[in-house]
């Protein structure tokens, strides 16, 4: 099964910069006026920014699970740009979540298994 998770924007060229910031690099490929970051196998989200989607801006929310290492260099990352993320938390049976919001208010969080 493949998965596109797509993500209403309302500034291409805003959110470019924040999502190349989040994931760490360029997207991975482009499509019309698509943008796509792989995030797994069959994986992609996709930025779209077109007025067809305009009444959608700022209502995603997608998590991405992710191993410790991972987690803790997305947050320094973060850090060193500038993007502000709401607190870690520890849930009881270990798993850290926290949650971004890009700058159109979706919501991409990460969870890392102990």
């Amino acid at each position: 099964m493949d998965l596109h998770s797509v993500m209403c924007v309302s500034d291409l060229a805003r959110s470019l910069e924040w999502y190349e910031v989040f994931f760490g690099r360029e997207a991975d490929e482009i499509i019309g006026e698509e943008h796509l970051w792989q995030v797994g196998e069959n994986a992609y989200l996709v930025l779209d920014a077109r007025d067809v989607r305009s009444s959608r801006v700022g209502g995603s929310m997608i998590t991405f699970g992710v191993g410790g290492g991972e987690f803790d260099a997305a947050l320094a990352r973060l850090a060193r740009h500038g993007v502000a993320h709401e607190p870690v938390e520890t849930y009881s049976n270990g798993v850290r979540h926290v949650e971004v919001l890009d700058p159109d208010g979706n919501s991409l969080s990460l969870a890392a298994l102990p």
